[in-house]
């Protein structure tokens, strides 16, 4: 089969193209013939090598994918040949990635694609909406009414945390780089966004707060966040979800944070258990079947391109080109 793989970590042109064995199925694994994967930042750290893990020596790249089964292992309950599925968490923990014509899956990391939904679409929410999900539910615990801000608006993961509070029944601030962002984030749910390239973020947040109300959840996507800006605008008890910027270290205002009761909490996606991230799954498939939650897909490659898919993720990333809206999105 085909893949997209590296023997050595390092930068995009180290991704090679090339025909692999299709995997073997383990009892507890299901086959998915691939239809469409998704780049995520933290698959470049992973091939970089930005992010340390123990490899197999033809690594095949990727966390996300959307397909159908296959062929499924002997001990495989809960999916037949012939189903659509979607997942995540693939290329982490000793795990193969996706970026391939096939892959082989635990069962507990994959979840029935509604009907309605496309691959492109169930494998662009994948890790993304999981991410969300969990920082605003699990960890964030978001309740009907409360604000949350977010970073990055029309962003993977802020796109999802958009639509994921406007299903929760929150008021949504955002930030974007463009005209053309605000307008997206604000057909995503958002209820004000703040264009960062032309205000400042602090000032027009505490504008925001001094007419509405504080911010119950700051949902962090920054690599380099500001607790110095951020802790002042949060309600009592407020939350502070972070889940990026691991090589940060700002300046932290201990005496507000401390007064108002305030809760720091971060999180790593593939920290969760199987379970966790299932809970998470069922609700984004619920909202997805409803039309309340629409992955938001910037760009699409085919699978050869991979390199060039992972050097405009990286490019986002790691030093802010504004070039990219929403999720990179391959297929076969």
């Amino acid at each position: 089969m085909k893949a997209a793989f590296i023997e050595a970590t390092g930068p995009a042109a180290n991704i090679r193209i090339g025909s692999v064995d299709v995997p073997a199925v383990q009892p507890q694994q299901v086959l998915v013939r691939t239809g469409a994967v998704a780049v995520n930042p933290i698959d470049t750290y992973v091939r970089s090598g930005n992010v340390t893990l123990e490899l197999p020596p033809r690594y095949i790249v990727g966390c996300d994918i959307a397909g159908t089964v296959a062929a499924v292992g002997a001990d495989v309950t809960v999916f037949s040949v012939g189903q659509r599925v979607w997942g995540s968490n693939q290329g982490l923990c000793g795990r193969q990635g996706t970026f391939a014509e096939y892959a082989a899956i635990d069962q507990c990391w994959l979840y029935r694609t509604p009907e309605g939904v496309c691959d492109e679409d169930a494998a662009a929410g994948a890790l993304t909406g999981i991410t969300a999900h969990l920082g605003l539910h699990l960890h964030g615990a978001l309740q009907t009414g409360e604000v949350v801000f977010v970073n990055g608006g029309t962003g993977g993961v802020g796109s999802a945390v958009v639509q994921l509070s406007k299903a929760a029944g929150a008021t949504v601030v955002t930030t974007v780089g463009s005209e053309q962002k605000r307008q997206a984030a604000m057909k995503l749910g958002a209820d004000h966004v703040i264009n960062y390239r032309q205000e400042d973020i602090g000032a027009a947040v505490s504008k925001f707060v001094a007419e509405n109300q504080p911010i119950n959840l700051w949902f962090e996507t920054l690599r380099t966040p500001t607790p110095d800006i951020t802790i002042p605008l949060l309600a009592k008890r407020g939350r502070y979800v972070l889940m990026a910027g691991r090589d940060a270290r700002p300046e932290f205002p201990v005496g507000p944070f401390y007064v108002n009761d305030l809760r720091a909490i971060g999180f790593a996606m593939f920290n969760a258990s199987a379970e966790e991230q299932r809970v998470a799954a069922d609700n984004l498939n619920s909202l997805m079947a409803d039309g309340k939650l629409k992955p938001l897909i910037g760009q699409k490659f085919s699978l050869d391109d991979t390199a060039a898919a992972h050097q405009l993720q990286e490019e986002n990333t790691l030093t802010g080109a504004g070039t990219l809206t929403g999720k990179i999105v391959l297929t076969p």
